[in-house]
C-alpha cells in the first residue's frame, strides 16, 4: 500500500509515459488514463490506501469540464444550429435512452436501471470526434455540421441527467417529488444567476482585468468558478452544475478566450484523475469472464446509435450518404458515459456486473471510432449507389467550371484570405478556379459571380478536375499545415515543378511547408509586421523607394531578420518546443568565447544562429563568421528552447 503522496507521484509518473505512448499512437488520452488507473485499483495492484481522496479530487476534474462546456455555450450559436442540435441532437439522445430502457427491461432490468445506462450510452466522445473533423478538413461537410450539432445537444444534455441521476437513487414514491424538487430549484438558481449575474460578473472582471495581474486573474477564475460549485451544491443540486452556470455567465463577457486558456491545464490535468479514478474500479477479472456480454454490448452500442442517427438524419431531409456518415461518427461511446457512470456507480444504480461491462464496452468503443471514421467514405461509397452519382456531379461541376480555363490559379480554400486574394487577380484579369467545402459559403459567392466550386481539396481527383494539369500556379489559403502537406503531396505528384504558394500562422510551420514542396510560404505574423513597418517607416518621411527596398531584402532572405522573439510571461501558451525564440547571453570576463570568432564555436550544429550582438550599447545585425568575440559582448541569440540552453552553456562554460 502507499499513501497518498506516493500514489500521486507514482500515477504522475505513469501519466507521462502512458500518455506519451497512447499520443504517439494516435490514441485518446483518456484510454491511458483508464488504463492506468486500471492497474493501480483495488482489482489489479491495489496501490492506494484511501482511494476516496483521489476520488475528491477527481470531482474537481468534472467540475473544470462543466466549466468549459458552459463557456461554449452559445445562444446564438445554438439559435443557429437549432434544426440540428434540437432536433437531431434530441432524436440521438432521446432514441438511444428509450431504446436502451427497453431492451433493459427485456434483460431484466429495472427502470430507473435501464434509464440510466441509456444515458450512459448515448453519449459520444467531443474530445476524438471533434479533433478528427477538424484533422480531416470536413467540419463544413453536412455530416460534420451535423456531428457537432449532436455532441453540442449531448454536452447539454449532461446537465439534467447529473441532477436526475440522484433523484433514480430515492424510492419509487419518491422519485416524482424529488425531480420537481429539483427542477424548482434549477429554475431559481438559473434565473437569480443570469437575470442579475450577466452585468455583475462583465463589470467585475473588467474591474480585475485592469490591475493587469496574471494571476489576480486567475485566481478570480478560481473563485467564481469554484464559488458557484459551491452555492449548488449547497442548495442540494450538483457541483458541476454550478460550474456550468459560472461557465455561462463568462461566456457572456468579452474574457471569455481568456479564461478558456487560463482554465485548460487544471481542466486537462484533473480531469485525467477523474478517469484514473474510474479505471480503478475495472475489475479485469470480471470483464474476462464476462466477454460475451461486453462483446453484445459493444455491439449493440454501435449498431443501435447507428441506426438511431441514420433514421433520424434521413427523418430530418438529409441524403443517405450523409446520414450514414454521422452515424458512423456518432456511434461510439464518449467521455461523458464515464461521468455519468461514475455517479451511478456512487449512488448503486447499476448491478455491479453491468457496472464492469458498461465500462468495457465503452473502452473498445473509443478505440474503435478512429478506426470507423478512418473506414466510413469507403463503407459509404460501398454500400450507397448514390454517393458514387454525387461524387461525380461534383467532380462534373469542377471540371465543368474549368474546362475553358489555362493558365490559371487554382485557389485551395476560400475563406477571407482566398476570397482577397481572388479579388486581387480578378483585377490583375488572372483567371482562378477556387475550391471550398462549405456548401453556403459556396452558393452565396456563386451568386454573385466568383469563380469558386464545392470540392475537396485534399482529393486527387478534385485537383484534376480544377485543371491542375493546365494551371500556372496554386495557392493554399487555409492554414491547416497537415491539409496543407496532403495537398502539395498530390499536386507534386500530379504536375511535378507547378509553383504552390501556401499561407502559415507563422514562422513554426515555414519550414515543414517549404520542405513539403512550397515554392513560397507566406507567414502571417512575418508579413502583418512588415506592413505594419512599411507604413510608419512612410508615415515618418522614409522613402518609399527605400522602404520597398527593405521588404523586398527580408523577402529575398526568407525573413531570417525576423525569425525568433523574445518570449515572456504572456507567452506562456506558445509552443515553444517548436517555435523559435531570441535570448539575449551577456559575455562576462574570463568566459570561454572571449577571443573567439562566431564561426569558430560552432553554433549552427546545434541549430543556433547569432542574429545580432551589441558592443559597448551599439547593435550590430547579422555579424559575420570572423567577428571575434569580446568581453561585455550581448549576443541575441535564434533557436529552439533546447538548443538556446546549450549555446549558452558553449559560450559561459565551453561545455
Amino acid at each position: 500500500m502507499l499513501n497518498t503522496l506516493d500514489f500521486v507521484l507514482l500515477l504522475l509518473a505513469a501519466a507521462v509515459v502512458v500518455v506519451t505512448l497512447f499520443r504517439s499512437l494516435n490514441l485518446p488520452p483518456v484510454l491511458g488514463y483508464l488504463l492506468i488507473g486500471a492497474l493501480g485499483g483495488p482489482h489489479a495492484l491495489d496501490l492506494l490506501h484511501e482511494p476516496a481522496t483521489a476520488q475528491h479530487l477527481a470531482e474537481f476534474g468534472v467540475v473544470f469540464l462543466m466549466f468549459s462546456i458552459g463557456l461554449e455555450f452559445s445562444l446564438q450559436r445554438l439559435y443557429a444550429m437549432k434544426r440540428i442540435v434540437f432536433g437531431l441532437g434530441a432524436a440521438q439522445v432521446l432514441g438511444t435512452t428509450l431504446l436502451t430502457m427497453v431492451f433493459g427491461r427485456l434483460g431484466g432490468l429495472g427502470w430507473g436501471a435501464s434509464f440510466v445506462l441509456g444515458g450512459i450510452l448515448a453519449m459520444s466522445s467531443t474530445a476524438i470526434l471533434s479533433k478528427l473533423l477538424t484533422d480531416r478538413l470536413e467540419l463544413d461537410r453536412p455530416h460534420g455540421r451535423e456531428t457537432i450539432g449532436v455532441l453540442l445537444f449531448q454536452d447539454l444534455a449532461v446537465v439534467p441527467l447529473m441532477i436526475m441521476l440522484p433523484a433514480m437513487s430515492r424510492p419509487p414514491e419518491a422519485l416524482l417529488m424529488t425531480l420537481g424538487l429539483a427542477t424548482v430549484k434549477v429554475v431559481v438558481l438559473l434565473a437569480l444567476v443570469l437575470g442579475f449575474g450577466q452585468r455583475l460578473m462583465h463589470r467585475w472582471f473588467t474591474v480585475v482585468a485592469r490591475r493587469k495581474s496574471g494571476e489576480l486573474f486567475m485566481l478570480n477564475v478560481l473563485l467564481i468558478t469554484l464559488g458557484l460549485a459551491w452555492l449548488s451544491d449547497l442548495v442540494g443540486l450538483s457541483l458541476a452544475l454550478g460550474a456550468f452556470l459560472a461557465g455561462m455567465l463568462i461566456s457572456e463577457t468579452d474574457y471569455r478566450y481568456q479564461v478558456e486558456e487560463d482554465i485548460k491545464p487544471f481542466r486537462d490535468v484533473l480531469l485525467g484523475l477523474f478517469f484514473v479514478t474510474v479505471g480503478m474500479f475495472l475489475d479485469v477479472g470480471v470483464i474476462l469472464r464476462s466477454l460475451p456480454a461486453v462483446f453484445g454490448l459493444l455491439l449493440a452500442l454501435l449498431l443501435c446509435k447507428f441506426l438511431i442517427v441514420f433514421a433520424a438524419s434521413r427523418a430530418f431531409g438529409s441524403p443517405t450518404g450523409t446520414a450514414m456518415r454521422s452515424g458512423l461518427w456518432l456511434c461510439a461511446g464518449g467521455e461523458f458515459g464515464f461521468v455519468l457512470l461514475s455517479q451511478a456507480v456512487e449512488l448503486r444504480l447499476l448491478p455491479g456486473g453491468m457496472e464492469q461491462a458498461t465500462v468495457a464496452a465503452l473502452v473498445l468503443s473509443m478505440l474503435l471510432a478512429p478506426l470507423i471514421v478512418q473506414v466510413s467514405d469507403k463503407l459509404v461509397m460501398r454500400f450507397v449507389a448514390s454517393e458514387w452519382l454525387m461524387r461525380s456531379m461534383e467532380l462534373t461541376r469542377v471540371a465543368a467550371q474549368s474546362i475553358n480555363t489555362e493558365k490559371h490559379i487554382i485557389v485551395c480554400g476560400y475563406g477571407r484570405s482566398g476570397q482577397y486574394m481572388a479579388r486581387f487577380l480578378e483585377q490583375e484579369n488572372v483567371s482562378y478556379m477556387a475550391l471550398d467545402l462549405d456548401p453556403e459559403r459556396v452558393r452565396e459567392a456563386r451568386a454573385a459571380g466568383d469563380s469558386v466550386v464545392y470540392g475537396d481539396a485534399g482529393r486527387r481527383e478534385t485537383l484534376m478536375a480544377a485543371g491542375i494539369l493546365r494551371a500556372s500556379a496554386l495557392v493554399i489559403s487555409f492554414a491547416e499545415v497537415e491539409t496543407a502537406l496532403r495537398v502539395m503531396h498530390h499536386a507534386q505528384a500530379l504536375r511535378p515543378g507547378l509553383p504552390i504558394v501556401v499561407r502559415a500562422a507563422d514562422e513554426a510551420e515555414m519550414d515543414k511547408l517549404s520542405a513539403g514542396g512550397a515554392a513560397e510560404v507566406v507567414p502571417e505574423a512575418f508579413e502583418g509586421s512588415i506592413m505594419l513597418a512599411s507604413h510608419a517607416l512612410a508615415l515618418i518621411g522614409v522613402p518609399l523607394n527605400r522602404v520597398v527596398r527593405r521588404i523586398r531584402d527580408i523577402r529575398n532572405q526568407r525573413y531570417a531578420l525576423m525569425r525568433g522573439f523574445f518570449h515572456g510571461v504572456t507567452d506562456l501558451g506558445e509552443p515553444d518546443a517548436v517555435q523559435a525564440r531570441l535570448q539575449s547571453v551577456t559575455v562576462p570576463p574570463g568566459a570561454p568565447a572571449v577571443g573567439r570568432c562566431i564561426g569558430d564555436l560552432a553554433l549552427e550544429e546545434i541549430g543556433v544562429g547569432v542574429s545580432a550582438v551589441r558592443r559597448r550599447g551599439i547593435r550590430g545585425v547579422s555579424p559575420a563568421a570572423e567577428t571575434r568575440v569580446e568581453e561585455g559582448d550581448i549576443l541575441v541569440l535564434v533557436g529552439l528552447p533546447a538548443g538556446l540552453e546549450a549555446a549558452e552553456a558553449r559560450l559561459l562554460k565551453g561545455a
